[in-house]
């Protein structure tokens, strides 16, 4: 694993256990979408997504994803691939299948050993601050 650590928890990521049937929205591998995403409930992306992302609910970033984009979301779990900035009110988790490259705000950042992060860490607390 490659990263520059600025207090980043480095753990075993405990995801709790996601199906299909948990996401409000599912983007299918044979999609491909290029803009901005705006969602409030929790959306899943197993295609590719060229732009920005803005949401307010958990996004899952599937093994077989790829994202080109800035992400804004309360959650995000990056199983595949993401190259972009990631802002997240709650957390940001990186699973050993995930790849980042891209600095990530969040109070809380997990990475899973195996994953690739390259990119900068900024730590805030819960309510945004620093």
């Amino acid at each position: 694993m490659r990263f520059v650590y600025y207090g980043v928890s480095m753990t075993d990521v405990h995801s709790e256990i996601l199906s299909d049937e948990d996401f409000d929205t599912i983007l299918s591998q044979n999609i491909d979408f290029e803009g901005t995403l705006n969602f409030e409930k929790s959306f899943l992306i197993r295609g590719k997504v060229s732009g920005e992302i803005k949401a307010r609910g958990l996004l899952l970033i599937d093994e077989e994803a790829v994202v080109n984009a800035n992400i804004s979301t309360s959650k995000v779990i990056i199983r595949g691939y993401v190259k972009g900035d990631i802002i997240a009110t709650d957390k940001i988790e990186i699973n050993a299948t995930g790849t980042l490259e891209g600095n990530v705000t969040a109070p809380e950042v997990f990475m899973e050993s195996g994953c690739v992060f390259n990119g900068r860490c900024r730590m805030i607390e819960k309510n945004g601050g620093v």
